[in-house]
């Protein structure tokens, strides 16, 4: 039945999907979800070398890395997958949908809980990155590349690294640009250069005095 139903997923939310036929033999995401159905009844049965032989073989074949304790709700819609990782502590609700590239992964400084919750219906972009035992609620869209580290409320999309919060409930928070979101690597450079000017005055500064 999960297999039916992951099926009926993709043709409802994929305008490019061909037959039913054609989504169970093309999609990676349909393969990887079956396997992990199959993984995450093996890890909760205590079979734990054979459930992460199966999540692994799946990562080969895929390219989409599931940990088998992930807890996966119905509905969700893996488009492409290449790249995807699901850490071991995650939670996805129902209706969800996941684009090539993102991780809902940890920090490295967590213990116990140490990876994302997602509500229902929501979406995280390609390339996003959800990181940490923060909790995503209904609704919430994390755009392409985006970076979240703390909690988002239900109805709400978040842009940028670290993600802010740009729309909840279709009401835009603030006047940002959807398309040049500005680069954090860029202002990172012109913050260093600023610091590097300063610096140079100082020691002229210090070089006069010395004369």
């Amino acid at each position: 039945m999960g297999l039916i139903k992951d099926i009926k997923t993709v043709k409802a939310k994929d305008p490019a999907a061909p037959s039913s036929l054609g989504i169970f033999f093309l999609y990676p995401g349909v393969h990887a979800l079956m396997w992990h159905r199959v993984s995450h009844f093996l890890w909760k049965i205590h079979l734990r070398f054979i459930a992460r032989l199966i999540s692994q073989l799946t990562r080969f074949f895929t390219n989409i890395e599931i940990h088998p304790a992930a807890q996966i709700g119905k509905g969700l819609f893996i488009d492409h997958g290449s790249g995807i990782v699901i850490g071991e502590t995650t939670i996805i609700g129902d209706n969800c949908m996941l684009y090539q590239g993102c991780t809902l992964g940890g920090t490295g400084k967590d213990v116990g809980k140490r990876h994302p919750t997602l509500g229902n219906n929501v979406m995280v972009g390609s390339g996003a990155k959800v990181l940490g035992p923060c909790t995503l609620g209904n609704n919430v869209k994390v755009a392409a590349n985006a970076v979240v580290l703390h909690n988002l409320p239900d109805n709400c999309t978040a842009v940028g690294v670290p993600a802010k919060i740009v729309r909840i409930g279709g009401q835009r928070v603030e006047d940002i640009d959807q398309v040049n979101i500005p680069d954090p690597v860029a202002q990172e450079i012109c913050r260093l250069e600023h610091e590097i000017m300063e610096l140079k005055k100082q020691i002229k500064e210090i070089g006069k005095q010395g004369c």
